[in-house]
């Protein structure tokens, strides 16, 4: 089970590597929503994503030995840009498993940062056995984007940073796919601000950990087609799911218009840049604005790695 003082361990190591992200407002998101709303920008963390958090912990983590044993990843983007860049900064080799139709940029942005790419299958193959398969040949240390004690106490700084920069927080919505993001945050929020409810946010596409939650057992789906690429998992991970079952409040779901409409008011009104997974939590609150009502809300816009071409597409439905 992930411990608090895991994450205090993780704040330490990425302390001064990673940025430590702002709080942004919006008075007119506000009276729109009807709550008081703290988002937590990291869209302008390293890599354009919270996954630096955790990559970077986690190859920290390694010994020097592992470390020259070179790394191995598996990712539809975000985390194969957190890896690389981590792995680059520690010298180490880094080959990351991505899917071939993964957004372009995500791809250069991995090469650009020095990692192997090795492009699978995402609706036809394993990515999970393939990763193995391929770490056992080459001798790497696999790093797992979600199901990893060391990435997920990396992600829960983020949550740790909230909490120390908004007092009294009555909830927290952060976006969630295979579950590392969201039980990394749970931990540190209700261990800094006992009283607040924790919730994760997924499309609706793609509520795997929602129909988990609600049923009390792991349910795995097929690979869901949904704008969010960054939550196209198939089942929430085993440690992830020991947090997210006992403290997390409730898994809320959203459409991908109501993703699109969070871009794109994050784009018109805040002058920022969401990728679809990045503004799913906002766009989660948006759908439950009632259940909110009153509220202190933090909310994660957890990555803004979109090509331009894509996001003024979108923008555009």
């Amino acid at each position: 089970m992930l411990e608090f003082s895991d994450i205090q361990t993780a704040a330490a190591r990425i302390n001064g590597v990673a940025h430590r992200t702002p709080i942004l407002t919006s008075r007119t998101l506000d009276a729109l929503l009807g709550c008081e709303v703290f988002l937590k920008a990291e869209n302008f963390q390293r890599m354009g994503a919270f996954k630096f958090r955790g990559g970077y912990n986690a190859i920290n983590a390694l010994t020097d030995a592992e470390r020259a044993r070179g790394v191995l990843a598996f990712s539809s983007g975000n985390h194969a840009q957190a890896v690389a860049l981590a792995a680059q900064l520690h010298g180490c080799k880094a080959a990351i498993l991505m899917p071939s139709d993964a957004p372009q940029m995500k791809l250069d942005a991995t090469r650009g940062y020095g990692a192997e790419v090795i492009t699978y299958d995402r609706y036809r193959e394993d990515r999970s056995a393939l990763a193995k398969r391929y770490a056992d040949e080459r001798g790497a240390v696999l790093i797992p984007p979600y199901d990893y004690l060391p990435v997920m106490a990396g992600q829960g700084t983020c949550a740790l940073e909230i909490c120390e920069d908004v007092p009294d927080l009555d909830a927290l919505i952060v976006c969630t796919g295979g579950g590392g993001f969201l039980s990394g945050c749970t931990v540190a929020a209700k261990t800094r601000q006992p009283g607040i409810k924790v919730y994760g946010a997924e499309p609706e596409a793609g509520n795997d950990v929602q129909q988990s939650l609600r049923s009390g057992h792991i349910v795995s789906i097929d690979v869901p087609k949904t704008i969010c690429d960054g939550q196209q998992t198939q089942a929430v991970g085993i440690h992830p799911w020991e947090v997210i079952r006992t403290q997390v409040t409730d898994i809320l779901t959203t459409s991908d218009a109501t993703v699109i409409d969070a871009m794109r008011f994050a784009f018109e009104r805040m002058k920022i840049v969401l990728e679809p997974s990045g503004a799913c939590a906002l766009a989660a609150l948006m759908t439950a604005r009632e259940q909110f009502a009153g509220r202190r809300v933090a909310v994660t816009l957890s990555g803004g790695n979109i090509d331009f071409a894509r996001f003024a597409k979108l923008l555009q439905t």
